[in-house]
């Protein structure tokens, strides 16, 4: 359908990400299956409707505000109808899952494969997300800095990234006789694929006896709070984490338990 192929362009030219762009194609199309009706045919109270429907599925409330920004790009965005108008339902913010330091320490030491246990600590040690991690190429470390290169992250922006002293030396070995352009962590077909280090992770984890819901995602959450722990400030976490929004960086505030235990009861003072 041509306004799906103008959807598909104008994404790409703005540029969202593969992901975003799969879901907001996905959504648009079954909505129109849905309606049964042409792009220009629809109105309000199809949209309204529609997600009204969704909402009695049970889906979540991130689901749909998915489904809302999607076809809200479409036709208000590009086809200038302005009927998405809709308030999106309040998405209930969970806390994430933290390891301790100690934990950290467990989960590291239970992996013997040396190339995977580099993988994960990392991942622990620059808060890398899992695609960022995927994606690193040689040329992206800047190892004599400390320091390495996400290129075209998140909201297709580059940015740098820290990295552990204690990890150079091991990275320099790792990737002698390397090319700049290889994958850091390479696989059979290119790179490293998403699943396979995420089995890494789970099944460290395992060993380890951490009976915490344990992700790769869990590591970034473990990086960014053991920092705030360690007095780094919320502004340059949210530097190195890569959020376009500081709100989304003070989450951490509420998971970092190490200032609260530090209060004295009124107790202790009389």
């Amino acid at each position: 359908m041509e306004q799906l192929k103008r959807l598909e362009t104008e994404l790409k030219l703005r540029g969202f990400s593969n992901r975003t762009i799969e879901s907001y194609l996905f959504w648009n199309k079954k909505f129109l299956e849905h309606v049964k009706k042409k792009p220009d045919q629809v109105a309000e109270e199809d949209i309204k409707n529609y997600i009204a429907e969704k909402m009695s599925q049970n889906i979540s409330p991130k689901s749909v505000v998915l489904i809302k920004a999607a076809l809200k790009f479409l036709y208000d965005e590009i086809l200038k109808k302005n009927i998405v108008n809709l308030k999106s339902p309040r998405v209930s913010r969970k806390l994430p899952i933290v390891l301790t330091r100690e934990e950290t320490k467990r989960l590291i030491d239970a992996i013997e494969n040396k190339k995977h246990q580099l993988i994960v600590k990392l991942l622990y040690s620059s808060g890398l997300r899992l695609s960022e991690l995927t994606n690193l190429r040689v040329g992206d470390l800047e190892l004599n800095e400390n320091i390495g290169w996400v290129r075209l992250g998140k909201g297709r922006k580059d940015r740098m990234f820290i990295i552990s002293k204690k990890l150079t030396g091991e990275l320099k070995g790792f990737i002698k006789g390397k090319k700049e352009n290889d994958y850091l962590f390479a696989g059979r077909k290119g790179k490293m694929s998403e699943r396979n280090v995420q089995k890494i992770v789970s099944a460290a984890a395992s060993k380890a006896g951490i009976e915490k819901p344990v992700h790769v995602h869990t590591l970034r959450h473990s990086f960014a709070t053991h920092l705030l722990e360690s007095g780094e400030s919320i502004r340059k976490i949210q530097m190195l984490l890569g959020h376009s929004q500081l709100s989304t960086t003070q989450l951490y505030l509420d998971v970092s338990t190490e200032e609260l235990k530090k209060v004295k009861s009124p107790l202790d003072e009389l």
